[in-house]
């Protein structure tokens, strides 16, 4: 045995190995590509500092179509990864949120965030909103990045996730509804793809389907029944993907069903825009 091996503390392989000296070896989720103009979409993304306490970045994304001053519903993105691994600038968020913000014709704001266990929860929950502070500052376009001076609308606001992610955005709505509202930001809607919702005992599902392969699948369905039980009177969709693992739609994301979720993800921001109450598609 190695003196590295020695020192291994915990093996999460294929994910990562965590060793006695708080030494952190990530095994996947650590491949990144730079921001760039998009030919199959017409999308352009940059980077933009946004703590320098921590280092970290937000990706923007907007088509290159847009009209100086054309105000575009904005998108805040919150990657997934288990709170473990991953980025904003990962490809497979990259390429999808490329796709998303031809689709649905938005800007966006894909955050970055500190990772566990190096940074345990809420690390990444503080992050996150040290974002949408960030993002408000530019409500009377005198913030310090441009794309969101000219283009952002501030009525017409959406948090997005996928896994971890979807648990972030979920989190941030909570904290602007109850919490500490930014008052600037109208949250018109939330959008939870394949949430990682967990707890201590297993609990069954509002319905059964058959065929799905989602761990976290029965989570999502409670989700759901408790915001319709707790008396909320907004829109609530519920998309069932039967058959497909957890977050299939970035690990095949050219198969029909994969395809199909950015065209509802649009249906839902369109339908949302031109509505007062407060949506929510998971």
């Amino acid at each position: 045995m190695d003196s590295t091996d020695s020192e291994l503390a915990l093996d999460l392989s294929p994910m990562m190995r965590i060793y006695e000296d708080g030494r952190v070896e990530r095994l996947t989720g650590t491949e990144t590509v730079p921001p760039s103009f998009d030919p199959k979409t017409n999308v352009e993304s940059k980077d933009i500092v946004y703590s320098l306490e921590h280092h970290l970045s937000v990706r923007l994304y907007l088509p290159k179509n847009t009209q100086q001053n054309q105000k575009l519903p904005l998108l805040i993105y919150f990657y997934g990864g288990s709170f473990l691994l991953g980025s904003a600038f990962s490809p497979g968020f990259h390429n999808y949120l490329n796709s998303l913000v031809f689709e649905a014709k938005i800007i966006e704001v894909s955050v970055d965030y500190r990772l566990a266990p190096e940074n345990p929860v809420p690390a990444a929950y503080e992050d996150s909103w040290t974002t949408l502070k960030w993002v408000a500052s530019h409500f009377n376009g005198k913030g310090s990045e441009d794309w969101l001076n000219r283009h952002a609308d501030f009525q017409r606001v959406f948090l997005s996730g996928d896994s971890a992610g979807a648990n972030i955005a979920n989190r941030m709505a909570i904290k602007h509804g109850h919490e500490e509202k930014l008052e600037v930001i109208n949250v018109k809607g939330i959008i939870l793809c394949c949430p990682y919702f967990w707890g201590n005992e297993i609990i069954a599902a509002v319905q059964v389907f058959v065929s799905e392969k989602n761990l976290f699948r029965e989570r999502g369905w409670y989700y759901a029944a408790k915001v319709r039980e707790s008396g909320w009177s907004g829109d609530l969709e519920v998309t069932d993907f039967n058959g497909e693992d957890h977050d299939f739609h970035l690990i095949k994301p050219t198969c029909e069903k994969a395809v199909a979720m950015p065209n509802s993800i649009v249906s839902f921001i369109n339908l949302e825009q031109e509505k007062d109450d407060y949506g929510m598609e998971i």
